[in-house]
């Protein structure tokens, strides 16, 4: 069973993406901010990390670059599920190698669990 580590600070949505992605199979961990995200990712060695950018404690592209600096979490596919427009994500988090971004607000679930899919497959190419 794949792993699914999501990183998000709203609860709803968290929950609301949890209760999507187990519904399709995968066993899914959750984490209310970067600080917590990045020592549960390093524990469950999820096969891909959906990861918010503005969160308390540590923001997810202070997360990411920590994540990237770990002999495993540099090859991890990371997918940006943020509501920040895409001319406002700093330059740096695409240079860090994200596999994916997408805005919230404008996917349905379903299209979110889809790119989710098509991520995994290409990692088993």
């Amino acid at each position: 069973m794949k792993k699914i580590a999501i990183i998000e600070d709203d609860q709803a949505i968290s929950q609301m993406y949890r209760i999507k992605f187990e519904n399709e199979g995968y066993q899914v961990e959750t984490a209310e901010n970067g600080r917590i995200g990045l020592e549960m990712i390093e524990k469950i060695k999820p096969a891909i990390v959906l990861l918010d950018l503005m969160m308390p404690e540590m923001n997810g592209d202070v997360m990411l670059a920590k994540l990237r600096d770990t002999d495993w979490g540099k090859d991890v596919k990371v997918v940006i599920l943020t509501n920040v427009g895409e001319q406002e994500i700093p330059p740096h988090v695409k240079e860090l190698g994200v596999s994916a971004i997408i805005i919230k607000a404008d996917m349905t679930p379903r299209q979110v669990a889809d790119v989710v899919k098509i991520q995994l497959e290409l990692q088993q190419q």
